[in-house]
């Protein structure tokens, strides 16, 4: 991961709905879920939550599919884990980071 696809992935999740229907997603796993369940769980009205998602796919933190009519979201925890990954890649030393590590800078 390189840093202007971190620098998108952390923009879109900057926002407070995008946040909340990012971790929804992550919640849900593979499953996935509709933009009209997101928007019900959330209290966010449909139009604003697919701009949201737009954004958030853009950003590639989620991928889209079809099922019949309905379009299903899910979290790409591939790239979840890849920014996760890169914002800790330099802590401690790669040991686990906690108050024990010794070399821990958090």
């Amino acid at each position: 991961m390189d840093d202007e696809q971190v620098a998108r992935s952390l923009g879109a999740l900057s926002q407070v709905h995008r946040l909340k229907a990012f971790r929804a997603l992550v919640v849900a796993g593979q499953q996935g879920l509709t933009p009209g369940v997101l928007s019900e769980q959330l209290g966010i009205s449909p139009a604003s939550m697919s701009f949201h998602l737009k954004e958030l796919l853009f950003a590639g933190l989620v991928s889209q599919s079809r099922d019949g009519r309905n379009l299903i979201y899910r979290a790409s925890f591939d790239r979840m884990n890849e920014l996760l990954g890169f914002l800790t890649l330099n802590c401690c030393e790669g040991q686990p980071c906690g108050i024990e590590a010794p070399t821990c800078h958090c």
